[in-house]
């Protein structure tokens, strides 16, 4: 198998998180930038890869990287590149781009050049004057930041957050990726209780029994490398085998998700069966002032309204009052709660044990852990 440069992207801030998971995956040799990870691996590193991440963006084959300030260098600099080794004579090859702080800062115009150069270049190497495109999706991007041009091509297809078991979803949706993200930065484990106040569709409790049972989160979903003829369908099938194997059946011991809105839980529980994960979680009806729990020691970990999607600034100070008050009733259990709601920490009464800055799709928002104490050692 050929040793290849790939990118796992990412959301500003889970950059780091992308790195940890492929070094559990074996691919250590990592460089970490905004944005992005780069990191080498082969035609499997592409399956595995699509598979097991939980919190990167897609994952993207690179083909090449170099200088351009003009149009004439841009095009040159392409076509001269081995396009025939990654694109079959039918591959339907689209062109995105971007443009950061660059000379060439016109992205439309950048697409059609790199598209002409591609195909001038294809020409010289499969003798033909024409490409139907009717073959596998390999999507190029051509990606400039400070004159630094970056051509790569898509693996993944849908992105990663689309696992394939939200069909359906509640206004507003925290992204499958991110909710990923923040179970793992409250460093949950199967065997310490959970608790998702606001639930809404499900995605926290979903993404934390999907850890607790060791299932690869694109197991359920295909991805547009799979038809490529680059990656032999032998590598898909191991890859897959590999993943089923690794499914652990043991439940988590105590993993619940409450929301007010009866439909949201409707939807939550159709989107657990879906992701294989409804025996696991509990859904029940209620409002924030009213949840208990039976168990001394746990974490919390919340996407409550902010205001932009809820309504009134008086119903979310209330919001935010009461769930105040669940932490103070319950001292013992840890807190990690995303919110663009800036009195948070005034609310809570105390600043953070760490905060953290994300971004739920375009809103900033800050990430609040509270850790509470070490709950004792089992015997």
């Amino acid at each position: 198998m050929s040793q290849l440069e790939l990118i796992a992207t990412a959301t500003f801030g889970l950059e780091s998180l992308v790195a940890d998971e492929l070094r559990k995956l074996g691919y250590e040799d990592s460089i970490v930038e905004n944005g992005k990870v780069t990191f080498l691996g082969d035609e499997l590193a592409i399956c595995r890869t699509n598979l097991w991440l939980r919190t990167a963006a897609r994952v993207r084959l690179k083909v090449a990287e170099f200088t351009a300030t003009t149009f004439e260098e841009l095009f040159e600099k392409t076509k001269a590149l081995p396009w025939s080794k990654y694109l079959p004579k039918n591959a339907e090859f689209p062109v995105e781009g971007r443009s950061v702080q660059s000379t060439l800062f016109s992205v439309s115009d950048c697409q059609a050049i790199v598209k002409k150069a591609i195909v001038e270049s294809m020409k010289e190497t499969y003798k033909l004057e024409w490409f139907p495109e009717d073959g596998p999706l390999m999507k190029v991007e051509i990606a400039l930041l400070k004159d630094k041009a970056t051509l790569t091509i898509d693996t993944t297809g849908p992105g990663l957050h689309q696992r394939g078991y939200r069909a359906l979803a509640t206004g507003a949706p925290l992204k499958e990726t991110l909710a990923a993200a923040l179970v793992i930065l409250a460093r949950w484990y199967p065997d310490i209780a959970l608790i998702d106040p606001f639930c809404g569709s499900g995605t926290i409790p979903i993404e934390a029994a999907l850890m607790a049972h060791n299932m690869a989160p694109g197991l359920n979903r295909t991805f547009a490398s799979e038809q490529w003829p680059l990656i032999d369908q032998s590598l898909w099938k191991k890859a897959r085998a590999e993943a089923n194997d690794l499914i652990k059946p043991e439940k988590p011991d105590y993993l619940i998700g409450t929301d007010i809105d009866e439909r949201a839980l409707r939807i939550a529980r159709h989107n657990a069966e879906k992701a294989g994960v409804q025996d696991s979680i509990h859904f029940q009806q209620g409002e924030i002032k009213d949840l208990t729990t039976s168990k001394k020691y746990g974490k919390l970990i919340a996407n409550p309204p902010y205001g932009e999607r809820f309504g009134e600034d008086e119903q979310i100070d209330q919001l935010y009052k009461e769930l105040a008050q669940i932490k103070k009733e319950n001292d013992t259990w840890s807190y990690y709660i995303l919110t663009s709601y800036s009195k948070l920490e005034k609310v809570m009464g105390g600043k953070a044990t760490k905060r953290r800055k994300l971004y739920n799709g375009n809103i900033e928002t800050q990430y609040y852990q509270y850790f509470g104490p070490r709950p004792p050692k089992r015997q």
